[in-house]
């Protein structure tokens, strides 16, 4: 039976290590699917470039012909370093080692995509940065200071502040721990005020499902006020993870990114 030309595109994986700016090795996929540009694609809390939706994401992608990148940020998956709680502007500054390395390469960025932390970060990078056009923001959240206490306890403050740290624990096993420094750091990161710096000529997609019990939707609309050019989607009967709805996540955020690349060329035109 004789192929279509489809089927004959020629879609490459390899593994790329790239070093962030405190010398630890970043591990990622790229995923070549015959674009220069690239779109990268961060995981969220203690998560990995294995996520079902980073995966399917980026398969989602090469059906629509444009390469990707999914990474580990310091601490996480097969990368350097030791997780750490918080630190929402260092996993901003791993991205920038990444974005800075694709430019080296001369290969466009031509946008960046970040589940629940990860949605997080890009859009602290893009408050920042200012060079990327396109920004996808899934599951989001917008209030920092909400959302401790259900992993920490009710009294996390006071037990950080005798032991230094706390040792979170699920069914009795061990699984991260939270310094101080660690915790303060994200209670001092204001999304609201580094959303306020983002360009309007910057487009902001921010996704997020009705059913979501980690991250309000409410924190979406949030989102919705304050950033200058932004579409929302409510995926209705999503829960955080998109669990049961990874086509939909995918349509939405590929024909966003889609629309996004054709007004670029459209106005270069």
């Amino acid at each position: 039976m004789a192929h279509t030309p489809v089927t004959l595109l020629a879609v490459e994986q390899h593994k790329v290590i790239i070093p962030n700016k405190h010398g630890e090795k970043l591990v990622g996929i790229l995923h070549e699917s015959g674009s220069r540009e690239i779109v990268i694609l961060c995981h969220g809390f203690r998560s990995s470039k294995e996520s079902n939706s980073l995966v399917n994401l980026a398969a989602a992608l090469e059906n629509a012909r444009m390469s990707s990148f999914r990474f580990d940020f310091a601490g996480n998956g097969e990368s350097d370093g030791s997780f750490q709680y918080g630190y929402y502007w260092r996993e901003a500054e791993d991205l920038r080692a990444v974005i800075q390395h694709f430019h080296e390469s001369n290969r466009g960025v031509s946008a960046i995509v970040g589940h629940s932390k990860g949605g997080g970060v890009v859009l602290l990078y893009a408050s920042k940065y200012h060079d990327i056009k396109t920004v996808v923001n899934l599951s989001g959240r917008y209030d920092l200071k909400v959302g401790i206490e259900e992993r920490l306890g009710k009294d996390h403050i006071e037990r950080i502040r005798k032991d230094g740290f706390i040792d979170v624990t699920r069914s009795g096993n061990f699984e991260y721990r939270v310094t101080l420094e660690s915790l303060m750091d994200r209670l001092d990161t204001n999304m609201h005020e580094a959303c306020l710096q983002i360009d309007k000529e910057c487009r902001v997609l921010t996704v997020h499902g009705s059913l979501d019990k980690v991250v309000p939707t409410d924190d979406a609309y949030e989102f919705a006020k304050i950033i200058p050019n932004h579409k929302l989607h409510i995926i209705e009967g999503a829960d955080h993870s998109f669990t049961n709805h990874q086509d939909e996540l995918a349509s939405v955020v590929v024909n966003f990114i889609k629309e996004t690349l054709h007004q670029d060329r459209s106005t270069a035109n």
